[in-house]
């Protein structure tokens, strides 16, 4: 039988503290959080691996130490709605859901949302509220946020979901340029939002996510 409480702790121990991810809601989450259930059956041995799991059509959870560098930079308040793009099957809502006062998550595929609703309530989560629609299209009848966070790559943040953010809210995002990528978090001023670096990661771009085709000729 597998130990999913020592594999927890390991991953914290050995991928998130070592990434200077000291914040303790951060810490006390990802120890609390059973990753194992908020993942496909077949996948549950892997849930505590160093690297994106893969949900196959260019879908992925987050990498541990991705995730928590990006709750680190956005710095999440319990007084705080935020919205969580691309949720898949619950795992960063419901890591979120311990540090925010609600978590609004977005999924597009309606059997992985149903999944994450079944986890969540398992596991005693009632801050989150399950949306389903193209990702792309975020929630805006929940909005507006005080934080976005988008679960995979991107090349261009599409403006239905930076017009849900509040002003003075902030964006955290995978920005893919090839294979590389940065997370940048945005602030949002106005109708604009300035970007800093944070760190470099790795994501498939979510599809809506990518910038238009520019033909040449």
């Amino acid at each position: 039988m597998i130990d999913f409480a020592t594999r927890r702790t390991m991953m914290v121990d050995t991928q998130v503290r070592p990434s200077d991810v000291t914040k303790f809601p951060i810490i006390d989450a990802m120890l609390t959080v059973q990753r194992e259930n908020f993942v496909p059956a077949a996948q549950r041995e892997a849930a505590y691996m160093g690297e994106n799991l893969n949900l196959g059509d260019g879908r992925v959870v987050l990498e541990p130490r991705t995730l928590a560098k990006m709750l680190d930079a956005l710095d999440i308040s319990n007084d705080e709605l935020v919205i969580d793009v691309g949720s898949a099957m619950g795992y960063s809502s419901a890591v979120i859901a311990h540090m925010a006062e609600a978590v609004v998550a977005v999924e597009e595929d309606s059997s992985m949302a149903a999944e994450a609703q079944e986890a969540l309530a398992e596991a005693g989560i009632d801050n989150v509220i399950q949306h389903v629609a193209p990702l792309h299209e975020g929630a805006s009848q929940h909005g507006p946020y005080d934080v976005m966070i988008v679960q995979g790559g991107v090349q261009q943040l599409p403006a239905s979901l930076q017009d849900q953010i509040k002003d003075g809210g902030r964006v955290a995002c995978l920005f893919m340029e090839g294979a590389l990528g940065e997370v940048r978090i945005g602030y949002k001023r106005g109708d604009s939002i300035s970007w800093r670096m944070a760190f470099n990661a790795g994501a498939p771009v979510l599809h809506g996510f990518a910038k238009a085709a520019v033909f040449e000729f």
